[in-house]
């Protein structure tokens, strides 16, 4: 009986570690493609599939191949991935045939798509720049005339539509028809929390989301819409705990990562918020927002010396940002090294000259180091930006 436990203990455990893997060589990959190197993505999705042929894989390295050109490689890959998890391929097979303007087997490719799970959005499609070498042929047309959505996925699309673009009324109408002809519906949930999400009302967005999350534990899109107002609502330790759902879930998306190291830093849970930082510097070093949150997270920490260090790359590797030299003089700030400070405040000045805050740290730090004519001088240009703050530097030390 032992025995049978620990089999099936580790059978459980490798399926674990082999999902993990996956998931990995996935955001690996999509570090390389956002960078622009292809190449590199596909001989890393590669040697994965050499050792498991995944859907997920196949469609990674397909997606890898279009970009390079190698649209035949990309079909392979894309039936490939059919085969496996029938209809998750149809899309991509649908997009690859109109970039080389096979107008009827892309549309018979489309329309498999359309009566599959993995359905896209009318306007997702429509936006596609895969379809522009088909989209004036007489053929195409035709095929839109059809009714491809149902009266509730219509409606539904209307309300994420109105909710983005801030028509809060058009999209409550429409919310309003659309639970009184579907009720009990659970996506009634998720559009309330949308209309609400654009009026203001974030208490009953999360409450929505709350109830949405608690019956669909592992929707995506749920937990990411809960994620996002939870840290609307400046409550970081839910939203944490919602990011880490999101994890567990295998999601190959290392910006994860990232947003809940972010909540971590604002609950003051340092070690948890380093652990994930370095998870997302692990593939995208040279990241300007990781390395700028990681040094963040130093400095609230209290460790300025391994801020700096994370700040001065980040100088080095966008010198012509602002924000990275505002970032490394503010933990010069916090450690008086006023020259230092007023240094890298100046760089990032000449680069945006319309920045209050940097003008009074700046002046500040003059006034710091024996300056007081050239702090003065900051001080009032802190004002004129808006700096309400710079009243009381300017009364004290500026009017004799």
């Amino acid at each position: 009986m032992k025995n049978i436990i620990l089999a099936s203990a580790l059978i459980v455990f490798a399926g674990i570690a082999s999902g993990q893997k996956t998931v990995d060589q996935l955001m690996k990959a999509r570090a390389f493609a956002e960078s622009g190197q292809y190449n590199n993505a596909i001989g890393v999705l590669s040697a994965a599939i050499g050792s498991s042929e995944e859907s997920s894989l196949l469609m990674e390295r397909a997606e890898a191949y279009i970009y390079t050109g190698d649209l035949s490689a990309a079909l392979n890959d894309l039936n490939s991935a059919n085969r496996i998890t029938p209809g998750l391929g149809e899309y991509g097979l649908a997009r690859v045939y109109a970039m080389r303007r096979d107008v009827s087997t892309s549309l018979y490719h489309l329309e498999r798509h359309l009566t599959s799970a993995f359905k896209k959005s009318e306007r997702v499609i429509l936006l596609d720049p895969a379809f522009s070498n088909i989209e004036n042929r007489p053929e195409w047309r035709q095929f839109w005339r059809r009714e491809w959505y149902t009266g509730y996925e219509r409606q539904m699309a209307e309300i994420e539509y109105y909710s983005s673009r801030g028509n809060t009324d058009q999209a409550r109408t429409i919310l309003r028809s659309l639970t009184a002809d579907y009720p009990g519906n659970s996506e009634n949930l998720y559009a309330a929390a949308l209309v609400d999400i654009s009026a203001g009302n974030l208490s009953g967005a999360a409450k929505s989301l709350a109830e949405l999350t608690a019956k669909h534990p592992s929707e995506e899109r749920y937990l990411r819409l809960y994620a996002h107002t939870q840290e609307d609502m400046r409550n970081p330790s839910g939203a944490s705990v919602t990011y880490t759902r999101l994890i567990s879930m295998n999601i190959p998306d290392a910006g994860l990562y990232l947003s809940r190291a972010e909540c971590y830093r604002k609950t003051g849970e340092f070690s948890k918020a380093r652990a994930d930082a370095a998870s997302y510097l692990g593939f995208y070093n040279d990241s300007k927002k990781g390395l700028s949150l990681a040094g963040r997270i130093e400095s609230d920490a209290g460790d300025n010396l391994r801020a700096l260090e994370y700040f001065s790359r980040n100088v080095i590797l966008h010198p012509n940002d602002q924000q990275c030299y505002v970032d490394r003089a503010n933990t010069y700030f916090l450690s008086r090294s006023w020259d230092r400070a007023i240094n890298d405040y100046a760089m990032s000045l000449d680069l945006m000259p319309d920045n209050p805050e940097a003008w009074l740290n700046k002046g500040i730090s003059l006034l710091n180091s024996g300056r007081r004519d050239d702090a003065c001088l900051d001080f009032r240009r802190a004002f004129r930006l808006g700096e309400k703050r710079a009243t009381e530097y300017i009364s004290r030390n500026c009017i004799r």
